[in-house]
């Protein structure tokens, strides 16, 4: 389109933004470990990168973000308590469908600050102008707090088992929907017969598998079909694993929380009205949310417009709380321009001494190319 800037000029003008703000421009190594990247996303995402091999033979990968690179960067080089906060703009490399597997990548990252809900606010509102001065000026703003649906999870004592397949669900985009994910299994076979299975509920796992293979000792048991004891005891387990119920009220709560959606005011008072008919205490996190809008309005967002929906997430199983999606609303533009949110645990799965708060966001250039910047 006539007047559109190229992609190299617009993200300069995106990074001259985050600069004013104080954040540092950073370029970490395009090659990076690629287990780093499959232990925090999970072994799905390596279908998605550019693999190779180092002179050593060990598994190596092109970026596929920033956000990684970017913390073991700050890791390496800061002490525990440090406030970093860095900009970004470069290319990443990842097999998309119907897209490039290589393109431009403009972003923040802000590690270390305390202020949980203003750093938030301020991480959207930049994204926000920098999407705006990029050209799009109006982006529909969707919001989802990951930190509410878990604490939820937790005071109705949903059992580890089907709580993460509820999350899993709910990363995958099923929204309300997820709530079929915690159903328990009906149902055994084989030689996971339900007594036993009730037996091994709630077991430590070590104590359980000696006493699986104490039984299938006593019934002269040692192999079947090729597995061995262990491999039965491991089977038995995971049924008992299986197993593991939600009371139908629970159910219905949960429901009910992933149904609520509309502006960030308006989805608050569903939220705590929800939790206080069940009794349930999620001041905390609500308190906090009320909060991050507040520092929103304070930044002139208008949080009116935004779009909170409780069934909302991003794929990315490190997000803590705070998540946050920003769409062209033309027609034909149903993937997000940028997107980010909190990652207060990823530092600590890559090696920091203890949790660091931590937000960011990452803008898609190519898919704002054509909008006059």
């Amino acid at each position: 389109m006539s007047g559109a800037a190229p992609p190299s000029l617009r993200g300069a003008a995106l990074l001259a933004v985050f600069e004013r703000e104080g954040y540092r421009p950073v370029e970490p190594a395009i090659l990076q470990p690629a287990d780093i990247f499959l232990d925090v996303s999970g072994e799905d995402l390596r279908k998605r990168m550019f693999m190779t091999q180092d002179a050593e033979g060990r598994d190596m990968c092109l970026r596929p973000d920033f956000t990684i690179p970017v913390c073991r960067d700050h890791l390496s080089q800061y002490r525990d308590g440090d406030i970093g906060a860095y900009a970004y703009l470069g290319p990443v490399f990842r097999m998309r469908s119907g897209e490039s597997g290589e393109f431009l990548q403009a972003g923040i990252e802000l590690l270390g600050r305390s202020d949980i809900e203003a750093a938030d606010a301020e991480v959207l509102a930049l994204t926000v102008e920098a999407v705006a001065l990029a050209g799009l000026a109006a982006p529909q703003t969707r919001l989802g707090d990951v930190a509410v649906i878990r604490a939820l999870v937790k005071a109705l004592k949903v059992p580890p088992t089907p709580a993460r397949r509820l999350m899993r669900a709910i990363s995958a985009g099923k929204g309300a929907e997820a709530i079929t994910a915690v159903a328990s299994v009906a149902g055994t076979q084989g030689f996971a017969q339900p007594g036993l299975i009730a037996a091994l509920q709630g077991q430590d796992p070590g104590a359980a598998k000696s006493f699986v293979e104490d039984i299938l000792a006593i019934a002269g048991i040692s192999s079947v079909g090729g597995r061995s004891a262990g491999d039965i005891a491991a089977r038995f387990l995971a049924k008992a694993s299986e197993q593991q119920s939600v009371p139908d009220e629970a159910q219905a709560i949960l429901g009910r929380v992933l149904a609520v959606e509309g502006d960030p005011d308006h989805a608050a008072v569903q939220l705590r009205r929800i939790a206080d008919e069940a009794g349930l205490d999620l001041s905390a996190e609500l308190d906090a949310f009320e909060a991050r809008t507040g520092f929103m309005a304070a930044r002139g967002l208008d949080v009116g417009a935004m779009q909170f929906s409780a069934g909302f997430a991003r794929n990315l199983d490190y997000y803590s709380s705070f998540i946050f999606e920003l769409h062209d609303p033309a027609p034909g533009s149903p993937k997000p321009v940028a997107g980010g949110g909190r990652y207060d645990s990823l530092l600590s799965r890559l090696g920091a001494a203890a949790p660091v708060p931590a937000v960011g966001a990452s803008i898609w250039l190519d898919r704002l190319n054509g909008r006059p910047a």
